[in-house]
């Protein structure tokens, strides 16, 4: 490996947030003038039946040019999310009775079936 791309490589400052299957990489790195830049990795780990297992990677360099509207665009996402939908983590993963809103629920021979309440209705009276 060449000296110049060793240099290129350098990481200045790093931190590291695992999530789940997930991990986050943060790093500062140097660029060839010297400056620096931030990059954003996320590793996702995939297990094959057999067991073994192989990492998806995908990365986005931000360099300071970019920083305030990256960081405005970031916060305004985050706000509108909790706004609409609050803190509590919604999903098929983290809620083992988890339903769509469409999704109906159906009895063990495919019927449909429901929770709510229904008045009873009296056909005589229509």
């Amino acid at each position: 490996m060449s000296e110049r791309h060793i240099e290129d490589q350098e990481e200045i400052y790093s931190k590291v947030l695992r999530a789940g299957r997930r991990t986050y990489f943060f790093d500062v790195r140097s660029t060839k003038a010297g400056d620096y830049y931030l990059t954003i990795t996320e590793s996702k780990k995939f297990t094959h039946d057999d067991g073994s297992f192989h990492y998806k990677k995908h990365k986005i360099y931000l360099y300071k040019e970019d920083f305030d509207a990256f960081k405005e665009h970031v916060i305004e996402m985050m706000d509108y999310i909790i706004d609409e939908k609050g803190t509590e983590v919604i999903s098929e993963r983290h809620q083992k009775d988890f339903k769509k809103e469409d999704e109906g629920e159906f009895s063990s021979n495919g019927e449909a079936t429901s929770t709510d309440s229904f008045t009873d209705v009296d056909f005589d009276d229509i």
